[in-house]
């Protein structure tokens, strides 16, 4: 599958031990949206990395790409240490200039 430059860094980073936050990636005003909360920045950004894989221990593998308008979706068997592992999630990637300037992480 064919994913974009930076959303292949995005998820490649999965793969690391550990785990690093991909910030190259992303914007350096870049949004984050998951389970609810906001995170804005590249500060914001690395600790959400950073508390989620450690809480859940998880890791995304890319099913599914599909463009609509302005975003890149992704669909994702993700796998980890919580309640209904592995889910599908949908990670829509809004990309400016090369890199990730948002991301909404759903169902």
């Amino acid at each position: 599958m064919k994913l974009p430059a930076p959303v292949r860094s995005f998820f490649d980073a999965d793969k690391g031990t550990p785990a690093k936050a991909p910030l190259d990636a992303f914007s350096p005003d870049a949004v984050v949206e998951d389970e609810g909360r906001t995170h804005a920045g590249h500060e914001a950004i690395g600790a959400w990395w950073r508390a989620a894989k450690a809480q859940y221990r998880h890791a995304a593998e890319p099913c599914g790409i599909r463009e609509e308008q302005d975003r890149t979706l992704v669909h994702a068997k993700v796998t980890g240490q919580f309640p209904g592992s592995p889910a599908l999630l949908t990670f829509t990637f809004r990309l400016v200039e090369g890199r990730i300037a948002g991301l909404r992480i759903g169902a």
